[in-house]
């Protein structure tokens, strides 16, 4: 795979310095209008998350919009297709200028491989730095037991979370999704590995969507590098509030960065 993954990208330039650099605030929920009132009344944002129903709300053009107002954009489209797709659908994706990208682990090395060429070299040919490709492992709303029972994966899922983040790093990229919960061992297995871990809750949600969450100091502590967070920011009374406190807790606790 090693000619295949045209991997470019700076790490030192996206790995977060400051509190406010390991946050990334979801968008989910927001149209267009929304999402820039909101992230405009942030004090020291500097990550959003556009993902499938804001980038469908919205267009591509979101993306555009809100890397002008100075913020970093990770394009959270979890591509899953055939290896010839994925790579044209990432190219595509690159040429918007941002600089996380999400495809599932599970679409195999060559796919991700190829994608990893892809948005590199399409992001080289706009002038743009490359993205950093992240591998989706198992989604936060699979509970151990209806992932066993539903997808008929032998092994548990901690397991199956391992070797997804394998398969990754055998196509040559350098970041992770995973629940936080998983974090922990993923950092272990792949210590230069950025892990990317949605499901943050500052405290326990009755019915939360979300089955495998952690606290930001928890997820912190289990190696994550950025914490994605949503609705206790969007959802908040107060946002900016709620944002400022969130960067509290994750100064309190958070350890060094992986080496690029």
């Amino acid at each position: 795979m090693d000619n295949m993954n045209g991997n470019t990208v700076d790490l030192q330039t996206l790995l977060p310095a400051s509190p406010e650099e390991r946050l990334i605030l979801a968008l989910d929920g927001c149209d267009g209008e929304g999402a820039m009132a909101l992230v405009e009344g942030i004090s020291g944002l500097c990550w959003v998350k556009v993902g499938l129903e804001l980038f469908i709300s919205a267009g591509p053009g979101i993306v555009t919009q809100l890397r002008s107002r100075g913020l970093r954009v990770f394009l959270d489209l979890k591509f899953h297709d055939i290896p010839a797709t994925m790579a044209a659908a990432c190219c595509r994706a690159a040429r918007l200028g941002a600089s996380l990208l999400t495809v599932h682990a599970s679409a195999g090395t060559e796919a991700m491989a190829m994608a990893q060429h892809a948005a590199a070299e399409a992001a080289t040919t706009a002038s743009l730095p490359p993205p950093l490709l992240l591998a989706v492992t198992v989604l936060t709303s699979w509970r151990p037991q209806s992932f066993r029972q539903q997808l008929a994966v032998a092994d548990p899922l901690p397991a199956h979370v391992e070797h997804l983040a394998r398969l990754a790093a055998q196509a040559g990229l350098r970041g992770c999704v995973c629940s936080p919960r998983d974090a922990a061992r993923l950092h272990r297995q792949q210590p230069a590995m950025a892990l990317v871990t949605p499901g943050i809750r500052p405290h326990p949600v009755q019915g939360d969507d979300q089955a495998r969450t952690m606290t930001p100091a928890e997820a912190m502590t289990s190696g994550a590098t950025w914490l994605v967070v949503g609705r206790p920011v969007t959802q908040a009374v107060n946002p900016g509030l709620a944002f400022a406190q969130l960067c509290q807790q994750v100064a309190a606790t958070a350890p060094p960065c992986p080496a690029p």
